[in-house]
C-alpha cells in the first residue's frame, strides 16, 4: 500500500465527531440559542480575540478536564480553535465523556475567517 492511500489519523477522529463548515457554525450560532461556544484555545489567544458569548476552556491548561467536567452534557455545544486540530481533540473527549451534541468547527478560526471575515 503506498502512502497516498493511507488515511491519516486525524481523518479518522474526524469521522467520529460531528464536524460543521464555517457556514453551518455560524446558522448553529444563530438559530441555536442555547447552544454554549466553547473555545479551546490558550488564554491569551482568547483574550486577544474570540467570538462573541464563548467561554474559554483552554484544551493545554491544567484544569481542562475539570472545566469539561463541570459542563453539563445534556447541553449542545459549539467547539472551535485556531486550527481545528485542538478542538478535534475537546470533541473527541468531550464525546468520551458522555456529551451526545458536541459540534466542531472544522478549520477553526482560519476557515471562519476565510468564509466570513468580518466576524473576528
Amino acid at each position: 500500500m503506498s502512502d497516498t492511500c493511507k488515511i491519516k489519523r486525524w481523518d479518522i477522529l474526524k469521522r467520529e465527531l460531528n464536524n460543521f463548515k464555517p457556514e453551518e457554525f455560524l446558522q448553529a450560532m444563530v438559530h441555536d440559542t442555547d447552544a454554549i461556544l466553547i473555545d479551546c484555545r490558550t488564554a491569551g489567544e482568547f483574550a486577544h480575540s474570540c467570538l462573541e458569548g464563548a467561554f474559554n476552556m483552554d484544551y493545554l491548561a491544567y484544569d481542562f478536564l475539570d472545566k469539561m467536567d463541570a459542563l453539563d452534557p445534556g447541553k449542545t455545544y459549539l467547539v472551535y480553535c485556531r486550527t481545528g486540530r485542538r478542538s478535534v481533540r475537546t470533541c473527541m473527549l468531550m464525546k468520551n465523556g458522555g456529551f451526545e451534541k458536541v459540534y466542531n468547527l472544522d478549520g477553526g478560526l482560519v476557515a471562519l475567517r476565510e468564509y466570513a471575515p468580518a466576524i473576528i
